[in-house]
């Protein structure tokens, strides 16, 4: 069995995750206590017990989602189960920063203040309100470029994230989403409808980010990782010496999840563990291939089944 540990995005925060990791694992509460003396504030306190709308603010859901993350992955490797346990790792848009913090090719604190420079330059790109995404359910990535291309008429609308095969988020300017929602309506979509984001994010409306994280990137050291990162840019596993240039183009580029599910299953990937908040990506990879199994890692529940089904 080839097993790949996979790390969500942003839409998984809830108040609260990550607390019973921390309460069970002191290894788990470490990382939330190193986020924290990153960042210089009590992000933990925000994340278990502050209000939900300002922790779904980019700026501070991306590293808080790290934080979770990191915590499961710290617990699991408390019970034996470390990073050699995967032959991939792979992360939805910021959970590729988690994947590379899981994997040594950062450092958690680096991590945090990367993200939360990307949180902030991803919000400072584009003013609020003049981009919107929408998700466009019961149609495939090629259906919805062709949605989005029909509706940009001068402006940016690009399909932005290949979750599954019948999920593809467009993004882009705030009309030209509008009109992909209504166009895909009238092309026989399930649903379309507008996503509660603060920015287009994956368009080339972020092109201001994507500049300001190149320049971060180059700051920090990056290793090479324990196993290798499928980047969400390329839909394959990559040399270590690329993967700065594609996280900053990752801030632009779409989401390849689908094709990144379907490469590692490829390569023999049979098992995939969701390691964090919530359940989204099992469900995603679910919808991709049915043959690949799921499970869920981020509570010390989901761990102890886990050991339980690996012993």
């Amino acid at each position: 069995m080839s097993r790949a540990f996979v790390f969500p995005g942003q839409g998984a925060q809830t108040v609260g995750m990550g607390k019973a990791l921390a309460e069970t694992y002191p290894a788990a509460r470490a990382v939330f206590d190193e986020v924290d003396d990153a960042l210089g504030e009590k992000l933990s306190d925000l994340i278990w017990s502050g209000e939900i709308a300002e922790l779904t603010l980019t700026k501070n859901a991306q590293p808080a989602l790290m934080a979770t993350s990191l915590a499961a992955m710290r617990a699991l490797e408390a019970e034996g189960v470390g990073i050699d346990a995967a032959s991939f790792v792979a992360g939805h848009s910021l959970g590729e920063y988690s994947a590379l913090a899981a994997s040594g090719a950062l450092s958690i604190a680096d991590t945090a203040r990367l993200l939360r420079i990307r949180g902030e330059a991803m919000q400072a790109a584009v003013p609020v309100g003049i981009g919107a995404m929408a998700v466009l359910l019961g149609m495939d990535f090629a259906a919805a470029q062709a949605v989005a291309a029909e509706a940009a008429q001068g402006e940016v609308c690009q399909a932005a994230n290949d979750n599954d095969p019948a999920q593809v988020v467009v993004s882009g300017h705030k009309a030209a989403v509008e009109r992909a929602v209504e166009i895909a309506k009238a092309n026989g979509a399930k649903r379309a409808m507008l996503l509660p984001v603060s920015a287009p994010f994956h368009s080339t409306l972020m092109e201001p980010a994507a500049a300001v994280m190149a320049q971060a990137l180059a700051d920090v050291t990056m290793n090479a990782p324990a196993v290798p990162l499928v980047a969400n840019v390329r839909a394959e596993a990559v040399d270590a010496d690329e993967i700065k240039a594609l996280l900053a183009e990752q801030v632009t580029g779409s989401v390849r999840w689908r094709e990144s599910v379907m490469w590692m299953a490829a390569q023999g990937v049979t098992e995939v563990w969701e390691i964090g908040a919530g359940k989204a990506l099992s469900g995603m990879v679910k919808r991709i291939d049915r043959a690949v199994a799921t499970r869920a890692v981020g509570t010390p529940d989901d761990i102890k089944a886990a050991l339980e089904a690996i012993e």
